[in-house]
């Protein structure tokens, strides 16, 4: 059977981010888009402004080949690139600050199996040119089944 040139389906996405031996864990539906040899997930996140109002951040994944994009917009705009061994740039705004930031990816591992993903990857982030800090993301995305 031939692919289709865009191809659209529902998933969960579990994302586990350890920082400084605190981790956080985000469990979302969203959706998978494949085009071509790229692969995009899109989720809502959701968050909480400094009032305690709710703010949803818009986040996109975007995986082609060796490279990891996260782009969020919303009450956060952010855009961070991963390719091992590669510092690449990127930025974070908010309604309240905004800076240049650069990630330095010490290692990226995309597996896939049919519809399933796994991510993970292990960077340093640096603001202004600065060790920032030092992160460890494991993201698992899976086909949900159509009801």
């Amino acid at each position: 059977m031939p692919e289709l040139s865009s191809d659209k389906y529902s998933v969960s996405v579990s994302l586990v981010s350890l920082h400084e031996g605190e981790s956080s864990v985000l469990n979302v539906s969203g959706e998978a888009i494949a085009k071509q040899s790229q692969l995009f997930i899109r989720y809502v996140e959701p968050g909480q402004g400094p009032q305690g109002d709710d703010v949803s951040i818009r986040t996109t994944l975007k995986i082609a080949g060796n490279e990891l994009k996260i782009i969020r917009h919303g009450g956060v705009e952010s855009e961070q690139s991963f390719q091992e061994g590669r510092r690449l740039p990127g930025f974070y705004r908010s309604p309240y600050t905004q800076f240049n930031l650069a990630t330095e990816t010490r290692e990226l591992d995309i597996t896939r199996d049919g519809r399933s993903l796994k991510v993970s990857l292990d960077y340093d982030l640096y603001v202004y040119e600065e060790l920032s800090g030092k992160f460890a993301i494991s993201l698992h995305i899976q086909e949900e089944p159509k009801s």
